[in-house]
């Protein structure tokens, strides 16, 4: 949904983007790193008070449209294990997204963004620092990751990284590019989730 929204407002500021191009080169990169890396390729600013005007657009389309991936919240309640976030978007969006599919009293306090981190993926910063904060060694840690920036992030971390490519913004053929940037496993259904954390505990 957000790929959809920032390839709408983008074309329609004139750097033409389609969902898919925005999917595969910008997902999982935090929104302030995405527009420096488009302006860097395009070779001209973006126009003034972009960023706060996609935020808003974005919030606005979460709030119409938003909805959990299917499963998770079952798989959540289950998992008898430490879990967190660890996302590329801003603390407030993560919490307000969270909210609005049910899923924020599930989480807290391991909601982490890269906000809080020097460097965002596909650095290893982020997932390095929830495994400290959540007093975890990294190699001992699962990663679930629908971007190929997560991917690399959480295989820099030494972390071994599934790959998720059943929610609905996943373009055709992203299972193999999770798979060439890394992940050990690709899935496409929560309720394998499960079998996959036993299988590589």
């Amino acid at each position: 949904m957000s790929c959809s929204n920032d390839a709408e407002e983008l074309t329609k500021a004139g750097f033409p983007y389609t969902a898919e191009e925005v999917a595969e080169q910008f997902l999982g990169v935090a929104l302030v790193e995405m527009l420096e890396m488009i302006e860097r390729d395009h070779g001209r600013p973006l126009p003034p008070g972009f960023l706060q005007h996609l935020k808003e657009t974005t919030t606005a389309r979460f709030d119409a449209e938003l909805a959990a991936v299917e499963g998770v919240g079952g798989m959540l309640e289950l998992l008898d294990l430490p879990r967190c976030v660890a996302s590329s978007s801003d603390l407030a969006r993560l919490h307000h997204s969270l909210g609005l599919v049910g899923l924020l009293d599930q989480l807290p306090p391991h909601i982490y963004s890269a906000d809080q981190v020097a460097r965002g993926k596909p650095e290893p910063d982020l997932f390095l620092h929830a495994a400290e904060a959540m007093d975890h060694a990294p190699d001992r840690c699962l990663v679930i990751e629908d971007s190929l920036a997560g991917v690399a992030a959480g295989r820099a971390a030494g972390m071994t990284v599934l790959g998720f490519v059943g929610a609905s913004h996943i373009p055709l053929g992203h299972d193999e590019r999770l798979r060439e940037a890394g992940a050990h496993k690709v899935f496409d259904s929560m309720a394998d989730l499960s079998s996959l954390i036993d299988a590589f505990a």
